[in-house]
C-alpha cells in the first residue's frame, strides 16, 4: 500500500517541489510559502501541525542541493 509524502521526507519532497515550481530559487523562498507549497502537493499527506521551522528548513537544504 503506498502512503503520501510525510515531513520527514524532505528529499523526495523537494523533488516534488522542483517539478510544480521550476522556475523557483529555493534561495530566496520565505518559509511561508515552502509550508503551503508543500501542502498543496498531490502525494503529501501529513499533518500541518506537525510542520516547524526546522522541518522546513530541511526540505529548504533539500532542494538548494537538488538545484546547486
Amino acid at each position: 500500500m503506498a502512503t503520501g509524502l510525510l515531513w520527514s521526507d524532505s528529499q523526495e519532497i523537494a523533488l516534488d517541489l522542483i517539478e510544480e515550481h521550476p522556475n523557483v530559487d529555493p534561495f530566496k523562498l520565505h518559509f511561508t510559502d515552502l509550508r503551503q507549497w508543500v501542502l498543496d502537493l498531490e502525494r503529501f499527506d501529513d499533518d500541518p501541525k506537525h510542520c516547524g521551522e526546522r522541518v522546513l528548513e530541511a526540505i529548504q537544504l533539500a532542494w538548494m542541493a537538488e538545484v546547486d
